[in-house]
């Protein structure tokens, strides 16, 4: 997204993570998103189940020049960052998996190390100084409830170096505890929560 203008109609794109259409990382992004396009936004929605992703296998190819480099596995991988790079604005889930995200989405973040730069001369990885361009909602969600997750738990964390490498900065969170995989509708507070992070997504300029 362009600093210098403001963004009338955003482009907000969804990731979902989950291994469940349907269910409750599912319903939240899609929620932040209807609440997006009530406020005029376009919202598009992702599942990465869908997509076909392979696992990084850390040839380092891909981190010799800076900016985006070019992965030699072919896949889906470089269509899906295409549309993301896009947007203005991206919204990122994820379940909580042995206290992380999940590996469906953690296949998909050590995917986006091709934004960072390594050349073999040099001893460690070179840091970029370029500010984000975009704003991200994180969401994540737990069989244990959020205020004791959050202490033991670090799903939040992973998001927020996901939405680093796609080059955002997290505007907001949204943690949905004491999930019922039977019951996926999100609780009053839990939507109230999702309808004010969709329109401040919609909102940014």
């Amino acid at each position: 997204m362009n600093s210098d203008r403001k963004v009338i109609n955003p482009n907000i794109i969804g990731i979902v993570g989950s291994y469940r259409k349907h269910g409750t990382i599912d319903t939240a992004v899609s929620e932040i998103l209807e609440a997006a396009a009530q406020k005029e936004a376009h919202t598009e929605k992702v599942y990465l189940q869908d997509r076909h992703i392979e696992f990084c296998t850390n040839c380092r190819h891909c981190l010799q020049a800076p900016g985006r480099g070019e992965c030699l596995l072919n896949d889906d991988m470089a269509s899906l960052l295409d549309r993301i790079e896009a947007a203005d604005a991206l919204v990122l889930g994820a379940p909580v998996n042995f206290g992380d995200i999940n590996a469906l989405t953690r296949r998909f973040l050590e995917r986006t190390v091709c934004y960072s730069y390594w050349p073999w001369n040099s001893p460690a990885p070179i840091r970029s100084t370029a500010k984000p361009k975009k704003k991200a909602v994180l969401v994540t969600s737990s069989a244990a409830p959020r205020f004791i997750a959050r202490w033991l738990m670090v799903p939040i964390k992973t998001l927020k170096e996901l939405a680093s490498m796609l080059g955002a900065k997290p505007i907001g969170t949204l943690w949905i505890g004491m999930v019922d995989p039977k019951d996926s509708k999100l609780s009053t507070r839990n939507h109230q929560r999702a309808q004010q992070l969709g329109a401040d997504l919609a909102k940014l300029s």
